[in-house]
C-alpha cells in the first residue's frame, strides 16, 4: 500500500500532466516548436532518455519491460523496437492516449501496451527490466525508496530511475517555486543529495540482494537531473 504522501503527490501530478500542462506537454514531447528554454529541456529529457536506452539490452526480443510514467511512450516505443513486450503505464489519460496515438504499431517481434494508472500497482506483474524516466523526481527520498523497493522485488534484470540531484540551482529554483500562490504552481521536483539516496537504497535494497550500479547526471539548460541503475547482487 502507498503512502498517504505518495498518493497526494500523485493525484496533484495526475491534475497537473492530464490537464494544466497537457498541451505544453504535448509539444514538448513532439518537433513543434519551443521556446528556448523549453528546448533545453527537450534536449536534455532526449540524452537522458538515450543514456537509459543505453543501459538496456539492444535485443530485447523476449523480454518484459514496465515503462513506469511513460508520458508520451517515447521510451516505450524504442524498446518495443528492439523486440521488448512493454507495459508502459502513466497517471495522466491525455498524454497516454497521445502515446498511443504517435505508437504507430509497427514494432516487429515487440509490442507496446498502454495502461492508464499507477506505475507501482503490482497487478501490473514482473518484468524482466524497470525504467521509470522522470517519474519519481516529484518525490521525497523516503517514497523514492520505497517505490523502488515494491518495482525491484518484481523486476528480474535491471531497474533504471532517475532523480533530481541536490544542485545550488535546483535547490534555488526549489525554494523560489514555493513563493507562487499554491494554486498557480507546478508539482514541484524534490532535490534529493545522491549519498543520502544511496544510503536509504542500501538499507532498504541489500536484503533483497539488489545494488546501486551505474549513474550519469545530465544537465541541459533548464534540465537537470540523474540516472541510475539497480542490479540484482
Amino acid at each position: 500500500m502507498q503512502s498517504a504522501t505518495y498518493l497526494r503527490r500523485r493525484d496533484r501530478l495526475e491534475t497537473y500532466f492530464d490537464r494544466t500542462a497537457a498541451e505544453a506537454w504535448s509539444r514538448l514531447t513532439s518537433d513543434a516548436p519551443v521556446s528556448r528554454i523549453r528546448a533545453t529541456v527537450r534536449a536534455g529529457r532526449d540524452r537522458m532518455r538515450a543514456t537509459l536506452l543505453s543501459w538496456l539490452p539492444q535485443d530485447m526480443t523476449g523480454l518484459r519491460l514496465l515503462d513506469a510514467g511513460c508520458g508520451t511512450g517515447a521510451l516505450a516505443q524504442e524498446a518495443a523496437r528492439r523486440g521488448a513486450t512493454v507495459v508502459a503505464v502513466d497517471i495522466a489519460p491525455t498524454l497516454v492516449d497521445l502515446g498511443q496515438e504517435r505508437a504507430g504499431g509497427a514494432f516487429g517481434t515487440g509490442s507496446v501496451e498502454y495502461r492508464v494508472g499507477d506505475m507501482l500497482d503490482p497487478n501490473l506483474g514482473s518484468f524482466d527490466h524497470v525504467v521509470a524516466m522522470d517519474s519519481l523526481i516529484h518525490y521525497p527520498a523516503a517514497e523514492i525508496t520505497a517505490a523502488l523497493a515494491g518495482l525491484s522485488a518484481r523486476t528480474r534484470g535491471s531497474v533504471l530511475f532517475t532523480f533530481a540531484p541536490r544542485t545550488p540551482a535546483l535547490s534555488v529554483m526549489h525554494a523560489a517555486g514555493k513563493l507562487f500562490p499554491r494554486g498557480d504552481r507546478a508539482p514541484a521536483i524534490e532535490p534529493v543529495g545522491e549519498g543520502h539516496l544511496r544510503g536509504r537504497l542500501g538499507t532498504a535494497l541489500s536484503p533483497l540482494r539488489w545494488q546501486v550500479g551505474r549513474t550519469e547526471r545530465v544537465a541541459s539548460g533548464f534540465y537537470t537531473s540523474q540516472a541510475m541503475e539497480l542490479v540484482p547482487r
